[in-house]
């Protein structure tokens, strides 16, 4: 049986764990930034307005937790609908392309489009922004060559199964 339900999984893994590393490298270990910043250098003026953006940093974790607790849904679903063939390649493919569409898309929104944080604000942040959508549009780009190249074999291989189970005139058919 052909089917992407493992693509579709690792793309939403890929979101959430892209989620994940932006909240808890960037927003906790780093210190860079919140999802809201309130000053030009995204420094908190006072303890409640850090409370405040910790809060807000806590709800988007929650939001990629849950994002990636539908991936392994998604993959534990995939698993019992038996997949064909599982790819690492695939899955780390789809992944790898999630995080970056993850990358990309909250680089536009929140950076770009709203303005609400910088990935380092100050006197370098468009740079680190056009460096964050860039290794978004990177990932998204080897993640896709990843997954393509791990389908194509796949599809060549449904195709031999097909080929195999098909009665023995319906090569004929379909020879070119």
């Amino acid at each position: 049986m052909c089917d992407n339900t493992l693509i579709k999984a690792g793309i939403v893994l890929g979101l959430g764990f892209g989620g994940f590393a932006d909240g808890i490298v960037l927003h906790q270990i780093l210190g860079w930034h919140h999802v809201v910043c309130n000053t030009l250098d995204c420094q908190p003026l006072s303890i409640q307005q850090l409370e405040h953006q910790n809060m807000q940093d806590g709800f988007f974790l929650l939001i990629t937790w849950i994002v990636s607790l539908t991936g392994v849904v998604m993959l534990f679903h995939a698993a019992r609908h038996q997949v064909s063939d599982w790819s690492a390649r695939g899955l780390f493919g789809a992944m790898l392309a999630g995080w970056g569409l993850f990358n990309f898309i909250e680089g536009m929104i929140n950076h770009q489009i709203l303005g609400i944080h910088h990935v380092l604000p100050g006197n370098h942040q468009l740079l680190c922004d056009i460096l964050y959508l860039t290794l978004g549009l990177v990932c998204i780009y080897v993640g896709m060559r990843m997954t393509t190249s791990s389908r194509k074999q796949l599809l060549r291989q449904c195709s031999c199964e097909i080929y195999q189970l098909s009665p023995p005139y319906l090569h004929l058919i379909t020879r070119k």
